[in-house]
């Protein structure tokens, strides 16, 4: 399927793999989905995210934000805290002991299964993605099937992260209404092009 893929499509979710990755996230999500076509659009998509406020660099401190954040949250260090377990201090305690990137590492047990495997032997897929974005992906496949195109372009996969978005996904873009304008957006460049 990846072959079907095209040069901007395959370059977003090459990318989206590599934010996961670098926003240390456990999973490649939706939205991570979302940050690859915003960064990989071709200049007519591009234009229209751009209307919309899209922008990869805003996206990207959105989620970066989101994962720098405390894993475990505030309520869950101060408990720790009040029986003696700072958190800082184990995090430091993990890197000098197993080298910076003890905890980028991904945990045993979490390679891709499926036909998704197929991407993990890829450069950037060693993130494990997520059941949202497997089936954002699908469903990007479904977009293009519905326009009988035969390569699975930008667009289409962004009718898919659209589609399956969650609620971090439908927060980056502004709210349900506005996932729908989109979507209506899209949906109309798509047939514009065809």
């Amino acid at each position: 399927m990846f072959e079907r893929f095209a040069e901007t499509t395959r370059a977003s979710v090459m990318t989206a793999a590599e934010e996961a990755r670098d926003l240390r996230s456990p999973s490649l999500d939706v939205e991570h989905l979302l940050l690859g076509v915003v960064r990989h659009a071709d200049d007519d998509l591009r234009e229209l995210l751009t209307e919309r406020g899209l922008e990869a660099e805003e996206i990207r401190k959105v989620l970066y934000r989101r994962s720098s954040g405390n894993p475990l949250g505030e309520e869950d260090a101060a408990a720790l805290r009040s029986i003696g377990i700072d958190l800082d201090v184990v995090r430091e305690s993990l890197t000098a002991t197993f080298g910076e990137d003890a905890l980028d590492r991904v945990p045993a047990g979490r390679e891709p299964e499926g036909r998704w495997a197929r991407l993990a032997g890829r450069p950037g897929f060693r993130t494990p993605v997520a059941k949202d974005a497997k089936k954002a992906l699908e469903l990007s496949i479904r977009e293009t099937l519905l326009r009988h195109s035969n390569r699975i372009e930008a667009g289409h996969l962004l009718l898919g992260v659209l589609r399956a978005a969650n609620p971090a996904t439908i927060e980056l873009l502004g709210g349900t209404a506005e996932s729908r304008q989109l979507r209506q957006a899209v949906e109309d460049l798509l047939d514009r092009t065809v």
